[in-house]
């Protein structure tokens, strides 16, 4: 069922089928020892927005109605990537525990929210989800990670979207600036994505400690050795720690990131009264 979302092309359909099946939860039976091939068309995705290089996305300024929904497209895009990415941490890796599935599901339906919510914002301003064209970073890590549930769980969860904990806050701060209405409820609908992230970036560290463990390994260690062997991203900063430290980093890691990307800590007000996930 999962696996049946993650091909969905229409982002309404797919919004539904994982919302669906997270009502459906209950019950279903998980059976996390079965090994399934991977369809075609993983993911599914409709024909626009236009996918380019990072670095051919054009950036216009939020001070403009026009750059305002371009920077909320980006936002959307990467909310719907999202979704994808948790229902293919569900179906393709067997043997984990049944929590582990549970909280992939917990994940996807957060975020099958989170872009309806941008997308409906957007749809108000005149434009829509596909206006725009669109990069595809987090996926390429996700394609990346697809041989080995380590590194999917290292390098998607908490590297790529744990740097949306740090870019949060500072992009609120400049919506607030631009102070339209428009822009003021993106900073809403920004703190509710930014309280969910936190989650699940705390989903991925657990899960990623869980493997580290059961294969003898130091996490410490291990991240460096799979960031270096995948190519992931350097650390820039500054960096949310109070935002990570509720996400479950250790204050060793959060020293080595500091220290390795030269990312100086941030004052975090938008964390500062978020309660600790365990």
């Amino acid at each position: 069922m999962a696996m049946q979302a993650l091909i969905e092309k229409d982002p309404d359909a797919k919004v539904r089928l994982t919302q669906s099946l997270q009502t459906q939860l209950s019950t279903l039976l998980i059976a996390p020892d079965t090994i399934l091939e991977e369809p075609r068309g993983v993911p599914g995705c409709p024909d626009s927005p236009e996918l380019r290089s990072h670095l051919d996305v054009p950036k216009r300024s939020p001070f403009t109605a026009e750059g305002l929904a371009a920077l909320l497209h980006s936002v959307t895009h990467i909310e719907f990537n999202a979704i994808n990415l948790a229902l293919d941490a569900i179906w393709r890796f067997d043997g984990m525990p049944q929590a582990y599935y549970r909280d992939w599901l917990k994940v996807a339906s957060e975020e099958a929210l989170h872009f309806s919510l941008l997308r409906t914002h957007l749809q108000g301003m005149g434009h829509d989800y596909g206006d725009f064209p669109a990069h595809t970073g987090l996926w390429d890590m996700t394609e990346k990670t697809s041989g080995d549930i380590l590194a999917r769980m290292a390098l998607v969860p908490r590297t790529l979207e744990a740097r949306g904990l740090d870019a949060t806050p500072p992009m609120q701060a400049k919506l607030r600036r631009v102070g339209t209405p428009q822009a003021l409820r993106a900073v809403d609908i920004l703190d509710i994505i930014l309280r969910d992230e936190i989650g699940h970036v705390a989903i991925g560290n657990h899960w990623y400690r869980y493997l580290c463990q059961k294969r003898g390994m130091d996490p410490l260690t291990t991240y460096a050795k799979l960031a270096g062997q995948y190519g992931a991203p350097s650390m820039k900063g500054p960096l949310n720690l109070e935002a990570r430290r509720y996400a479950g980093f250790s204050e060793e890691e959060l020293m080595l990131l500091t220290t390795q990307g030269q990312a100086g800590p941030t004052a975090d007000p938008e964390c500062a009264n978020l309660p600790k996930i365990r």
